[in-house]
């Protein structure tokens, strides 16, 4: 790790560099379209040199389970430079949600089993049930066992329960289901072929959603009480930050594009990027963008290490932020490339949906906003207002 958050060692920097120029070969627009329209939505075999030759989908899972145990911000790393490219594949799913749980749950057959082969690429997954902030194990609408049924870890358990917008659920070969049981929360694995999954029609179509309905579908159990609700909020905390870093990746690529276009665009025989109008608004992408990072890479730290600052604070600080500048440079760099931003053939249409499916996917900009203003309140002593989750 840097000497302080704000600065990236040299090895990190030689990771961005290694997964750019792998993107720029392995994820050209070219191939994110083909990818998109084919009935997988992704590539298996690049999906699994992501995981084998480059290390990419474990970078923060600790050595001793399978990972290369260089932390939280080297994934952030990652999920900037795969976001630029809208590489396509189960990201969100296996490394955004279902790898930080199974980390964070305890040890047993069901996780060691499963977490190196998704750390490698050989498996997929997706995080199916409470997936907005804030997070309310309340809210679930999975149930696990009965009420005569004892679910432990280790032990098998029949859910029942249908949930909406599951990100990646069509690309998994696993999903890992948070659930209510008998005692409390519940995290069970499900093979994807026991569940019935319907890909429903995306905004974004480099990332798919699916309904899964789990009536009668049989899992195992991870973690249980206490244990499975610490999974769940790492996972939630590890997504929000790696979201926020995505975003920021999107948003680089957007100020990339635009300035490069300012500058080749001719208009009254001047490039458009000479006009002070078009100067200034790619000078306030450029401070929002800035803005985000800071916020995403310190998400990251915070996570990572929770004596620099509160976890939930940081995420929700940089998903608020993040969501919406992410959203207002995709709309600016529509609005400045002219005519020809709003074409199929042009890309920014592509992180335009990109931008905007990001911004609710595990929580509005609002929703994070409210968690910001209770935990403010909280630290001050003040009348806490109440968090009502939203998707």
């Amino acid at each position: 790790m840097a000497e302080n958050e704000f600065d990236f060692s040299p090895e990190q920097e030689e990771l961005r560099a290694g997964l750019r120029r792998f993107c720029e070969r392995q994820s050209d627009e070219a191939t994110v379209r083909r990818l998109m329209e084919s009935d997988a939505g992704y590539d298996r075999v690049l999906w699994g040199r992501l995981g084998s030759e480059l290390g990419a989908l474990a970078l923060a899972v600790p050595e001793d389970l399978g990972g290369a145990g260089a932390g939280l911000v080297d994934q952030a790393i990652a999920a900037e430079e795969l976001g630029a490219a809208l590489f396509c594949g189960p990201l969100l799913g296996t490394v955004g949600l279902a790898i930080p749980a199974l980390v964070a749950s305890p040890a047993g057959p069901v996780r060691d089993e499963l977490l190196p082969a998704l750390a490698e690429g050989t498996r997929t997954a997706a995080f199916v049930g409470a997936l907005f902030a804030p997070y309310d194990p309340s809210a679930t609408t999975v149930a696990a066992g009965g009420s005569g049924q004892h679910s432990g870890a280790g032990e098998r358990t029949t859910l029942s329960g249908t949930v909406e917008q599951v990100p990646d659920a069509g690309a998994a070969d696993v999903l890992l289901v948070a659930a209510s049981g008998p005692d409390g929360p519940v995290l069970v694995v499900v093979e994807a072929a026991d569940a019935r999954i319907t890909v429903r029609g995306s905004l974004d179509l480099t990332r798919r959603h699916a309904r899964v309905n789990l009536d009668g579908a049989q899992g195992r159990v991870v973690a249980t009480g206490a244990d499975a609700d610490r999974a769940i909020r790492h996972a939630h905390a590890v997504a929000g930050a790696l979201l926020a870093a995505e975003q920021v990746g999107v948003a680089q690529h957007l100020l990339d594009r635009t300035v490069a276009y300012a500058k080749e665009r001719l208009q009254f025989g001047r490039p458009i990027g000479s006009f002070q109008a078009v100067k200034h608004r790619c000078a306030d992408m450029l401070v929002a963008l800035e803005h985000a990072r800071s916020t995403a890479y310190h998400a990251a730290w915070a996570v990572s290490d929770p004596s620099l600052d509160d976890p939930e604070l940081a995420v929700a600080i940089a998903q608020s932020t993040c969501s919406d500048a992410c959203y207002r440079i995709a709309a600016d760099a529509i609005q400045m490339h002219g005519g020809i931003g709003f074409t199929w053939e042009h890309p920014a249409h592509l992180y335009y949906k990109r931008a905007v499916a990001d911004a609710a996917l595990l929580g509005s900009a609002e929703a994070y906003r409210e968690v910001v203003s209770v935990r403010v309140l909280d630290a001050l002593g003040g009348l806490r207002a109440p968090v009502v989750a939203t998707g």
